[in-house]
C-alpha cells in the first residue's frame, strides 16, 4: 500500500460528466417549473375550487423551495469542480443549504384535483432530491439526524477489505 487516502467514487461523480447530466437535468427542472408556474399552471390553478387551489398553492411553494435548495446544492459542486472554490469554501457555503430540512409534499385529500403537469413536476422533484440528497451523503459522509447509515454488501465488503488491509499492514 502507498498511503494514498482510498477513492471516494460518489465525491468523483462530482466531478465527472455524469455530474454535468445532473447539473443539466436539474437546472432544466428549475426553468421547466417555473415556467409552468407562471405560465400554465397559474391558468390551472383559476380553474381549481377553494381548497385545491389552496393545496396547490401550498404544493408550489413546497416545490419551489426544493427546487431553490437544490439548484444551490447543485451551482456549489459546479463551482468546486471548475476550481472557482476550494473544498472549505464549499463546505462553509454547503451549510446554508439544508437538504435534510427540504418540504416533502403532502398528497392526502385533494391531491388527485391537482393539474397532471404540476404532479409530474413534484414527482420529478422528489426523485431529484433523493438522488442529490443521496449523493450529498455519499460525498460529505453525513448520515442524517434519525437514519442508519447505509448497510449494503457494497459498503460490508469495503469494511471487509478495510480490515483486512489494516490486518495486512500492521505485520
Amino acid at each position: 500500500m502507498s498511503g494514498r487516502p482510498a477513492i471516494n467514487l460518489a465525491e468523483r461523480f462530482a466531478f465527472s460528466d455524469r455530474f454535468k447530466d445532473l447539473f443539466r437535468d436539474g437546472m432544466s427542472l428549475v426553468e421547466e417549473s417555473a415556467s409552468y408556474l407562471d405560465g400554465d399552471g397559474r391558468t390551472a390553478a383559476r380553474t381549481l375550487s377553494r381548497s385545491a387551489a389552496l393545496l396547490y398553492g401550498a404544493e408550489s411553494m413546497r416545490l419551489t423551495t426544493r427546487l431553490m435548495q437544490l439548484a444551490s446544492w447543485l451551482l456549489l459542486q459546479r463551482a468546486a469542480s471548475e476550481g472557482e472554490m476550494t473544498r472549505e469554501q464549499l463546505l462553509d457555503e454547503k451549510k446554508k443549504v439544508r437538504l435534510e430540512a427540504l418540504p416533502k409534499p403532502t398528497p392526502g385529500a385533494g391531491w388527485e384535483l391537482m393539474p397532471e403537469e404540476f404532479s409530474a413536476l413534484v414527482a420529478r422533484s422528489i426523485a431529484l432530491q433523493n438522488r442529490i440528497t443521496t449523493l450529498d451523503s455519499e460525498i460529505y459522509g453525513e448520515n442524517r439526524p434519525g437514519s442508519d447509515p447505509v448497510d449494503n454488501p457494497v459498503n460490508q465488503q469495503i469494511r471487509l477489505l478495510q480490515t483486512a488491509l489494516g490486518a495486512l499492514r500492521e505485520r
